[in-house]
């Protein structure tokens, strides 16, 4: 379990010292305009077992909502279509190869190219994806279709155990002949292959979960009744943060909040099954915007921006001890960054969550607790988020009072590779999990960003470069050297 252990009984997501890499599916590389279940992600898989990575953490693997933005989901609990593997439909027997083939050269000829500081790679393209997917996945409908799939035994269990949303989701799509449906039934039977593959290879997967779900989804058209909507079904108040220094105007998300009292009756079984769904597909997972379990912050529905709002009390506690009731351990990790007050924390360890760290914070005090060495063991660190600047960025715009603390504490070299000097302070950090973007292991600069809060377009389309089989041994051998020099295994 490594030098420092946590004591038996705590977040199972702490059980040994490790770390972890951050890489949404979508970004790795693929022959649609975007990476999958498919081949590309057993390949990451291996990639991870061999740098030494116990973890991989992605984004919400949920349908895409506006600005293909995976934290506007059109369902909590459907998994996006796109990420279904076509090679794995064709080695099914669902799909001709020449479905296969002609959908490559559909995602090649939509799909454009795009200029980084490390050469030309391709960038996630969903529109080019969709084109390219749609025809095959048509096909292997009929396929399925024709050969009494909805028959068999597989799909049947899997429509018994997720018939509570898979209902409301095909109604959502208007889905009368069952289309929606077995393209859940496919998402669901790659992504077992997914985690049992990553079991096998000794990594685990991390999941997301965002606290609010859109308006324009399946969960608010299946229950309304637990969401605060007017009698015209429009939202009453809408959630966002206030500003920060992400945005001057704050992030108005625009999602409705919850109706806590229509939760309350039916023993928060929403969020038992929503959480139980995530669980089944990874090994733990981050809930995003944690602090919203104890205090959500409430913008009036007509608002333009998120500057005008009211911070109000919710009901955490209960929903995550009903789930614990319901589910047993907790493998979650708190997101407490922002409005972070001493009962978010206590909420937290009331149910032994790791909370978070963020490097890219570190550096404005010699005080400041997210500098490793203040680092506690049940805690998360992060050189950055998906909603940061990539490490190479962020430097450019320190104060010079912040570059020199850097140095002092991250070495001589830290200010000309500040990457690799955040990694290393990550890995030497108390905190019993380590989590790095891939885009820092590769060093990248702006245009790897992967999205910019308070920004609607844009986002989401970062993709690990063609540079990448030429520099993924010396990656893994880098990060596997530093996992056993700070007992990271």
């Amino acid at each position: 379990m490594g030098a420092a252990a946590v004591k038996q009984g705590t977040n199972p997501i702490l059980d040994r010292r490790a770390f972890g890499v951050l890489a949404h599916i979508s970004s790795l590389d693929g022959g649609c305009a975007i990476g999958d279940a498919g081949p590309s992600a057993l390949a990451f898989i291996d990639w991870c077992a061999d740098a030494g990575a116990g973890w991989w953490q992605m984004l919400p693997v949920g349908p895409v909502g506006p600005g293909e933005s995976p934290y506007s989901s059109t369902s909590s609990f459907a998994g996006e279509p796109l990420f279904i593997s076509l090679e794995g439909l064709r080695d099914d027997g669902l799909i001709s190869a020449r479905a296969l083939r002609e959908a490559r050269r559909t995602a090649a000829r939509l799909g454009g190219k795009a200029l980084t500081a490390r050469g030309a790679h391709a960038r996630c393209n969903f529109d080019a994806a969709r084109a390219a997917k749609e025809p095959a996945f048509l096909e292997a409908f009929e396929m399925f279709r024709l050969g009494r799939g909805f028959e068999g035994g597989a799909y049947r269990t899997f429509v018994r155990r997720e018939r509570a949303w898979l209902d409301g989701w095909s109604r959502y799509q208007q889905d009368a002949h069952g289309y929606h449906a077995f393209l859940q039934f496919q998402f669901d039977r790659q992504w077992e292959r997914l985690r049992a593959h990553a079991a096998r290879r000794g990594v685990r997967l991390l999941g997301d979960v965002p606290i609010f779900v859109s308006l324009d989804s399946a969960d608010v058209t299946s229950d309304p009744g637990l969401f605060r909507l007017d009698s015209r079904g429009r939202p009453r108040v809408v959630t966002g943060v206030p500003p920060d220094c992400f945005s001057a105007d704050g992030q108005l998300w625009g999602h409705p909040h919850y109706r806590w009292e229509a939760h309350r009756r039916q023993g928060f079984d929403w969020w038992c099954r929503r959480l139980g769904s995530a669980l089944r597909r990874f090994d733990g997972v981050r809930i995003d915007h944690f602090v919203g379990f104890h205090h959500a912050y409430e913008i009036p529905a007509r608002a333009r921006t998120a500057r005008r709002g009211v911070w109000r009390p919710q009901p955490g506690r209960e929903v995550l001890a009903a789930a614990r009731r319901k589910l047993g351990a907790l493998p979650l990790i708190a997101e407490d960054l922002g409005a972070v007050t001493p009962e978010v924390v206590s909420l937290r360890r009331a149910f032994q969550l790791p909370g978070m760290k963020v490097l890219h914070n570190a550096f404005g005090g010699d005080d400041s607790g997210e500098l490793p060495h203040h680092h506690p063991l049940d805690s998360v660190v992060y050189t950055g988020t998906h909603d940061n600047e990539t490490t190479v960025q962020w430097l450019r715009s320190r104060r010079p009072e912040e570059r020199a603390r850097l140095r002092t504490i991250g070495g001589p070299d830290a200010l000309r590779d500040p990457a690799q000097a955040l990694i290393r302070m990550a890995f030497a950090s108390p905190a019993q999990l380590a989590v790095v973007p891939m885009q820092d292991v590769l060093g990248l600069g702006a245009s790897a960003r992967m999205n910019v809060p308070g920004v609607a377009l844009g986002n989401w389309t970062w993709r690990i470069g063609s540079d990448w089989s030429a520099v993924r041994r010396s990656c893994a051998d880098r990060l596997r050297a530093l996992a056993q020099a700070t007992g990271r295994r």
